[in-house]
């Protein structure tokens, strides 16, 4: 397997990282205003465009709201368990194979409901149950996780996602291993709702609804990068 080049950190994912540390361990607590801009600006030594960057993509996680003429409040804290499992450092990285994937694998999911074979079905069927089997017995499972996704990109009968998501894998694992981790210490409604999203692109493809499975799919990636920011109230 041949690694992608990770790239290198903008400024806007240094102030991005520096801003969700902040807010992760309470340094600005939840429905609290943050400096302002010029302030925030001038202490983390970049310009005001950097900044605004920064701001924008923490409210579009949902975890900053801006209010006219008042400024930007933390509307939600991330989970403190993310810090445990992963390097600040890396979130950026996680959250953008997350973007990238949400568009490939829910066109591969397209695919696989229009050509899946039975074989295929059982496949994902296989990986299903194994995702189960590990989190009754406390284990990770990502290696079954991640199989599940392989079965979809390989009903949609087109290697060039097969090969791309296999490319990706050290990545795709890495994410995989935080949202794993953080469904372990979580109430059991937290996998049961990850093995329900599971279930209906299993069934969409099953269906041959590709529009269906490739919703599925998309909501399911989309979720599950939501869920690494639960635990708290909005204002």
């Amino acid at each position: 397997m041949t690694d992608l080049p990770i790239s290198r950190p903008t400024k806007a994912d240094s102030v991005y990282d520096h801003l969700l540390k902040a807010i992760i361990e309470g340094t600005y607590a939840i429905k609290s205003k943050l400096p302002s801009e010029d302030r925030l600006a001038r202490d983390m030594g970049v310009s005001r465009p950097v900044l605004r960057t920064a701001l924008s993509r923490l409210r579009d996680d949902g975890i900053v709201v801006s209010q006219r003429g008042s400024g930007n409040f933390v509307a939600r804290r991330p989970n403190q368990s993310v810090m445990k499992f992963v390097p600040l450092g890396s979130i950026t990285d996680i959250q953008r194979c997350y973007e990238f994937r949400m568009d490939l694998e829910s066109a591969a999911a397209k695919w696989a409901a229009k050509r899946r074979s039975e074989e295929d079905l059982a496949a994902m069927e296989a990986a299903y149950g194994e995702i189960d089997s590990s989190y009754m017995d406390q284990n990770l499972g990502v290696d079954a996780d991640f199989k599940l996704h392989q079965a979809v990109a390989k009903a949609s009968q087109n290697s060039n996602y097969v090969v791309v998501l296999d490319s990706l894998a050290e990545q795709v694992g890495f994410g995989m291993n935080l949202s794993r981790s953080l469904t372990l210490i979580s109430s059991p409604d937290r996998n049961a709702l990850v093995q329900k999203e599971h279930r209906e692109i299993i069934d969409a493809i099953r269906a041959q609804d590709a529009e269906a499975a490739g919703h599925a799919m998309y909501m399911h990636l989309s979720n599950a990068w939501d869920r690494m920011f639960v635990g708290a109230e909005k204002p």
